[in-house]
This record gives structure tokens, sequence and C-alpha cells, in this order.
């Protein structure tokens, strides 16, 4: 019987090599860095804490105000919204190149133009884009679309290499061009994968968006910025619970479109 039983991989000595040097770096890493544990854990640091935290409550709450959080939340879906589905556009169409439909030269160009748009974070792109657009959602819109082009271009052009050839081979050997071979072939196949990744790089930009406003992007991030810098905590505490509230419905929202599709 035991003549039977499969015989277990042998390990390389690269792979052990590797997994001794993360854990010297992790190592490393930990004596290298001044973490102070003990006064974060101190008791003078647990009351300050909890002072600190007891200024948030009662949250504001007056009609007004909710008003104008309601206001600042759709302005943060809006951003979110329309950087995604620019993102999408343009993604989809960078990835044709970059999955090599037009030659190596064109794949290789491609892709170093989509390293280089998903390489910068989105409060950089904002940085940048608020000295041409000025203060708004719109830079944060755009910043948010340059970003995702880079994530999504990249993903839409790995689903187009990855995608089973022998549908769109079987197309070709009948005499359909590359235009028909790719609409009715590969991209039917990989659409599905697709809308899973915007709707995912949709939930990651929701909480990027509430965040680009602490550089004056709009939304939801620029009220709390706001409020915290005048230490108006009962009024920040609410944003902060809208903030919450936004991600939890889209990411319940997303999860729930994703399952549908993949059925």
């Amino acid at each position: 019987m035991n003549s039977l039983l499969p015989v277990p991989p042998r390990r390389h000595w690269s792979t052990w090599a590797l997994l001794a040097g993360l854990l010297l770096l992790v190592i490393t890493s930990f004596a290298t860095l001044p973490l102070k544990w003990g006064d974060f854990f101190s008791a003078d640091a647990v009351r300050t804490t909890a002072d600190f935290l007891h200024g948030f409550a009662p949250p504001e709450l007056s009609p007004n105000f909710l008003l104008k959080v309601g206001t600042a939340t759709f302005e943060t879906l809006a951003m979110s919204a329309i950087g995604t589905i620019i993102a999408a556009v343009f993604g989809a169409l960078l990835a044709l190149p970059a999955s090599g439909r037009f030659g190596k030269a064109a794949r290789q160009a491609t892709r170093g133009v989509l390293n280089v748009l998903r390489s910068i974070p989105e409060l950089v792109w904002a940085s940048i884009l608020l000295i041409a657009a000025g203060l708004g959602p719109f830079a944060g819109t755009l910043a948010l679309a340059l970003h995702t082009v880079g994530v999504l271009g990249r993903l839409f052009a790995d689903a187009f290499e990855n995608c089973p050839p022998l549908p769109a081979a079987s197309l070709r050997i009948n005499g359909a061009g590359p235009a028909a071979t790719f609409l009715y072939a590969t991209l039917p196949q990989c659409s599905p994968q697709m809308l899973s990744y915007t709707l995912y790089r949709w939930e990651n930009n929701i909480r990027a968006a509430a965040i680009l406003g602490v550089v004056g992007a709009g939304g939801l991030g620029q009220m709390l910025k706001y409020h915290l810098s005048l230490f108006q905590m009962q009024p920040a505490a609410t944003v902060i619970i809208a903030m919450l509230l936004m991600v939890a419905a889209v990411d319940g929202l997303s999860y729930v479109l994703r399952r549908a599709m993949t059925r």
C-alpha cells in the first residue's frame, strides 16, 4: 500500500534559499525599525487615545450637515464611478497592443506606458492634476482614471493573452478576419473576467476617492480634512461613518454582481 502513495515533490535548494532570505528580511526589518511597543501600550497612551476618541461622540446629526454629507457622498461615488468607466474603456483599448496583437514592439511600448500609469499613486496624480485642473472633483476623477487605466490595462491584456485559443483558431480556419475573431471568440470569453476586474477596481476607487479629498479633490475626503484641521471631531465622526457605510454598501453590491456573473 505504501508504494501506491504519491511521492512528495523534492524541494530545490533555491526554494529553501528564497524562504531563508524572506525570513532574514522579516527579522532584519523588525530589528532595524524603532518599534516602541512599550510606549504604544502604556497607560498614558491608552488614556490619551481614549480622550481623543471620546471627542468624536456624539456624531453631528443636524439636517443641514447631513445634507452636506449626502452631497459629498454622491460626489465621491460619482468620482469613483466615472473614473472607473473611463479607465475601463481606455484600459481595454490599450490592452489590445499590450497583449501582443500588434507586434512585439507595440506590446513592450504599451506595457511600459501601463507600468508608468499604475506605478504613480492616485494621490500623486491628484497633486499633479490639481495644478492644471484646479481644486475639485474633476482632478480627483482624472487621477483615479489615470492610475486605474494602468491597472485594468495590464489585467485586460493578461486576460486576452490567457484566453483559450481554440475558438479563435476555429474562426480563423473558416475565413474570419482578426477583428471578427476578436469580437466573436476572444472578447466573449474574457468579458466576465474583465467585468469582475472592473468591479473590483471600482471598490478600490471608492476608498481612493474618499482619500483624494485630503489634497483638495472634493468629496468626503475634503470634508474630513476640513473638520479635522479645525478639530471639529463630531462632524468628522459623521463623515467617517458615511465613508464606512458607503464602502460597505459598494463592497456588498460588487460582491453580489461578481457572484451573479460567475454563475
